[in-house]
């Protein structure tokens, strides 16, 4: 392998990840000893989920356009369920056939973009199940090396939240990017209410007036301040408030509600920010109209996929603990129940009487595309209509990791 280049940025560039040269080093010993055997043995193998994180009774899939990035124009066929789809633990995502030493080297890769993306689609899905019609934007990508912030907030986007902050990220997925007032405009105005001012002359009318009011001074009184000084044209405030300075949050938030209604100003909105998850969020609901999730979402627990060879020269072969040879996933249309069959096995009828779909669909046909990729926002209505059958229940606490 040629030496890497000196790098501005310590990451693998495209054409380094598309050469597989991100690959663990057993992998390309593998590949050297089969060469030197003339093995050239056919294999099929899935993706899978080992294990979900701890709370976690679901997933919601992603990463699958990249991984066809990835697997395109490799004599491969793939087989994958779509971006989106809500599924749990033991289905096959994505199933894998080509001669093993042309697609060994993949492997890492390939679970790196389905293992993240899903990580952080799922926690975005979760806190939009549990916010509701409130809005969830995704604030996270400064917590994460930011060549990373676009595939971060991608994911965060087509899990179900309503908008992301970074305005590349917000390129990626055609949309306008969101946000509000940082503590530094108010820290270098010096004060809340001349900051919101400059902000409604300079700013573009069609970017909500959200003011930030835990800077410099008491919310409830800024809040007041800010609502008086904009009126009508203040859409939200918001308080970020530093967890030294919360004392009871639920009780600070209902004392600016409470103020502002009894002033007039019912129309403002509250918005709220800082170590906020799917957990708070269903504690805050009575009071919030929309959150702010940054760390949570950005570095959401990793899905423990793996991939295993399921047969090889179609006879069924895998190692212990798995279970051998080409599977398919039905999901009945009507009550939502999944299962796995082998995949020559005929699915039959639901118990309940509906019409079981097979999930895994073509993806790729020797390293060609061979279904269309929805754009994120397709995907994202995709998640939301599947969440409805998941009950809020789902997201809380359980005392035990969730390990299959």
């Amino acid at each position: 392998m040629a030496p890497t280049p000196k790098r501005t940025f310590h990451v693998a560039s495209d054409a380094e990840i598309k050469r597989g040269e991100v690959s663990d080093v057993y992998f390309a010993r593998t590949v050297q000893i089969l060469v030197a055997r003339h093995d050239r043995q056919r294999v099929k193998a899935e993706v899978y989920l080992k294990s979900l994180p701890a709370d976690y009774a679901w997933g919601v899939l992603a990463g699958i356009e990249e991984a066809a990035a990835l697997l395109g124009e490799l004599p491969v066929d793939v087989d994958a369920m779509h971006e989106g789809t809500v599924f749990g633990p033991y289905a096959p995502v994505l199933a894998l056939e080509g001669t093993y030493v042309e697609w060994a080297e993949y492997e890492t890769a390939l679970l790196g973009l389905l293992c993240q993306a899903s990580g952080i689609a799922t926690k975005a899905a979760r806190c939009k199940r549990a916010a509701g019609d409130r809005q969830v934007i995704s604030f996270g990508a400064r917590r994460m090396h930011p060549a990373l912030a676009p595939m971060i907030e991608r994911n965060a986007f087509v899990g179900g939240c309503d908008g992301v902050a970074v305005t590349k990220s917000a390129e990626l997925i055609d949309a306008d990017p969101m946000g509000t007032i940082p503590h530094a405009l108010v820290l270098v105005v010096g004060d809340t209410v001349e900051a919101l001012k400059a902000f409604h002359e300079v700013v573009d009318p069609k970017v909500r007036r959200v003011a930030l009011v835990d800077t410099l001074q008491d919310e409830k009184f800024e809040a007041i301040r800010v609502a008086e000084a904009l009126g009508r044209d203040l859409y939200a405030v918001r308080l970020d408030t530093p967890s030294s300075r919360r004392g009871d949050f639920f009780r600070i938030l209902e004392e600016v509600r409470w103020e502002l209604d009894l002033r007039g100003h019912a129309h403002v909105r509250l918005l709220v920010s800082g170590g906020i998850d799917e957990h708070a969020i269903l504690r805050l609901n009575p009071v919030v109209d929309g959150y702010g999730v940054g760390t949570s979402i950005a570095n959401a627990p990793v899905f423990n996929f793996a991939l295993d060879i399921v047969e090889v020269e179609g006879r069924p072969r895998a190692k212990r603990g798995k279970w051998s040879g080409a599977k398919q996933v039905y999901r009945c249309r009507g009550c939502g129940q999944t299962v796995v069959l082998p995949a020559a096995k005929a699915p039959g009828r639901c118990p309940c009487g509906g019409e079981r779909e097979a999930l895994l669909k073509p993806l790729l046909r020797q390293g060609r595309l061979v279904r269309d990729l929805p754009p994120p926002r397709t995907i994202r209505e995709y998640v939301l209509e599947q969440l409805q059958r998941v009950e809020p229940a789902s997201l809380g606490r359980s005392p035990e990791r969730a390990d299959f």
